[in-house]
């Protein structure tokens, strides 16, 4: 990650903290790790979530490489036009996550292969994790994979564990990987996969479109 993403990282995390969620962003090892899960044949649909400055795109590109769709949801639009000049080849979405079923609709686009998260899920309400978690289960294929992240120091904090019990109440499978220690901070890996979508309507989410619990 060159010196100018990791400050333009830093200016975003100062002016919007809670949707940022990190004062850098992720490493290489990190990267690899969390796109373990994308085939090496055939034409998957990768959607990454939160992609920030690109931390983990350059690692899903070199995966794909040129194979398939990459989507990625940002909200964060200074991020977004960082990213989409940086790689022209990936499909750049100026989106909140919750309401990826309807951006990859508008596509023409039928559910992912993998979806890569890069999204501060600590930093969340309960409810703002609960409306993520069901796009992402509701976007992914039943023999996809989620792949998210999670910093080690604040594990045992109500969100992470929050979190982690969510994760298990929505996928059949969630593995744990090893600890990152070279990551800066270090983290680790959830790898989830047979989603669970259940019938039951959760309440609107601010534009109107419902969720499901």
């Amino acid at each position: 990650m060159s010196a100018v993403n990791r400050a333009a990282f830093l200016r975003e995390f100062l002016r919007s903290p809670f949707t940022v969620g990190a004062v850098a962003p992720s490493g290489e090892p990190l990267a690899d790790l969390i796109t373990s899960p994308i085939p090496r044949d055939g034409d998957p649909l990768v959607v990454e979530l939160g992609p920030g400055t690109g931390a983990f795109t350059g690692a899903i590109q070199q995966r794909l490489a040129g194979r398939g769709h990459h989507l990625a949801i940002e909200l964060n639009q200074r991020f977004a036009d960082l990213l989409a000049t940086r790689y022209p080849q990936v499909d750049v979405a100026v989106a909140d996550a919750r309401h990826l079923r309807e951006e990859l609709t508008d596509r023409g686009l039928d559910q992912a292969d993998v979806i890569v998260s890069g999204l501060p899920w600590a930093a969340f309400a309960p409810g703002l994790q609960d409306d993520l978690l069901c796009a992402v289960t509701h976007a992914l294929a039943p023999h996809g994979a989620f792949t998210t992240f999670a910093y080690t120091y604040p594990r045992w904090a109500p969100p992470a564990r929050r979190l982690r019990q969510s994760l298990g109440e929505r996928f059949d499978e969630v593995v744990v990987s090893r600890t990152v220690w070279a990551n800066v901070p270090p983290a680790f890996v959830y790898f989830c996969r047979r989603p669970r979508v259940p019938a039951q309507t959760r309440p609107p989410v601010p534009d109107g479109r419902a969720c499901v619990a």
